[in-house]
């Protein structure tokens, strides 16, 4: 008993056309089951995420989540009445007190998508009766949503997929940003004058202030592969290419570490008596002039803390300045077995800050040194002949922006 109109009441011609079109698809053919019930609250949740699939705003949303709401069950069923009949009062404090004149734009954006249908009583109201012990209702159909719930389910997914690539690459963007503006800081710090620092500089800037908007993945890529670019600029400019270029391809291994096992014993243990140490006046001779002739520069110790975390495991405070670095290091070194003279030349020909810059670099990597005493002195004999820095070390070390 009782009939569903396909036309909505006193609308114009072009909403009897969209009524019509809405009603057309979802009209079961001849063989075709009907969908199973679905949890309703998923499929809000599910558009909720592929709104924008579908042109849908939050306030749309939000009207819909307030129809559902006035459905008795939790589940869709097509077996059962699908319409709710609810007053525009109704809707509106649901819609946690929406203007009536703003929901009713958001219902008509919803029937015209698709996702409600319209079953209006003879006179436009919205009421149910019973008749015969039948009951007759007149509001707005949910039937739609259960009958595109698979649609609006891979929507969701793929929307998903989108954001999270999206979030992916605004963190690369973000760590490419970065690594440019500390390599930039750090080449005005080694004093070099190049005319493309200042775009280099600008561009870091630039990208900052550009990811403070939301950006789509066509815009991140641009600026990802800019930032590369710039970032293999900057590193000719420091001679650091084949350290960026190692930090790049190998994940699990850096070019210091690879080496690190395959390195002779160079020192004695530490309790062995067979320490050979230069007379004083012979080792100042030998040591001062190389140690003047070969010092490398001292990289920030941002840059240093950011890398060498491990040191700050065994400091009782914070580290704010390089004096709590080298105690931090003095600490350290009998716990690695490094002896006192390759310490203490380690500190005379590379000087206090850079000697516990290295032993930092080398404590985040310890388990992959066979004889950290053999290591150290070896570094030391490369400074000597000006063939090592500890800012290869240190980059290496820096998180991998890939």
């Amino acid at each position: 008993m009782g009939y569903h109109s396909l036309t909505p009441f006193g609308r114009t011609e072009r909403t009897v056309r969209t009524a019509l079109e809405n009603h057309r698809p979802r009209a079961q053919t001849p063989g075709t089951q009907a969908p199973c019930p679905i949890d309703k609250w998923q499929i809000l949740r599910d558009l909720t995420a592929g709104r924008t699939r579908f042109g849908l705003s939050d306030r749309d949303i939000t009207v819909l989540q307030a129809l559902l709401s006035c459905h008795p069950d939790t589940r869709l069923d097509a077996s059962a009445p699908l319409i709710v009949h609810p007053s525009n009062e109704t809707i509106c404090a649901r819609a946690n007190g929406m203007a009536c004149s703003t929901m009713r734009r958001h219902l008509a954006k919803l029937v015209a998508e698709g996702f409600l249908l319209r079953r209006d009583s003879p006179n436009g109201k919205r009421y149910a009766r019973r008749i015969a012990g039948a009951k007759i209702a007149f509001g707005f159909d949910l039937s739609p949503l259960l009958h595109r719930a698979a649609e609006i389910a891979e929507a969701a997914e793929s929307c998903r997929v989108e954001a999270a690539e999206l979030a992916s690459r605004r963190q690369t963007v973000s760590l490419l940003r970065r690594d440019l503006s500390a390599l930039v800081e750090l080449a005005g710090l080694e004093g070099i004058d190049a005319p493309a620092l200042p775009r280099l500089s600008d561009l870091s800037q630039a990208v900052a202030a550009q990811l403070r908007r939301k950006l789509n993945l066509e815009t991140l890529a641009a600026i990802e592969l800019s930032l590369r670019d710039a970032i293999r600029e900057t590193a000719r400019l420091l001679d650091l290419s084949s350290t960026i270029s190692s930090n790049t391809d190998a994940r699990n291994e850096q070019h210091q570490q690879k080496t690190n096992k395959d390195l002779i014993d160079l020192e004695p243990a530490q309790t062995s008596e067979r320490i050979e140490t230069p007379p004083p006046a012979r080792e100042a001779a030998n040591l001062a002039p190389d140690a003047k002739k070969t010092s490398p520069s001292l990289p920030p110790l941002r840059l240093v803390l950011r890398a060498c975390t491990e040191v700050g495991v065994y400091a009782p405070d914070p580290i704010a300045d390089w004096h709590g670095f080298m105690r931090a290091a003095d600490k350290i070194r009998p716990m690695t077995g490094i002896s006192p003279a390759v310490w203490d030349e380690a500190k005379g020909i590379l000087g206090k800050e850079q000697a516990a810059t290295v032993l930092g670099a080398m404590l985040q990597r310890f388990s992959a040194i066979r004889n950290p005493g053999g290591y150290l002195r070896s570094l030391v004999t490369k400074a000597r002949g000006g063939a090592f820095s500890p800012m290869r070390m240190i980059m290496a070390l820096l998180p991998d922006p890939v």
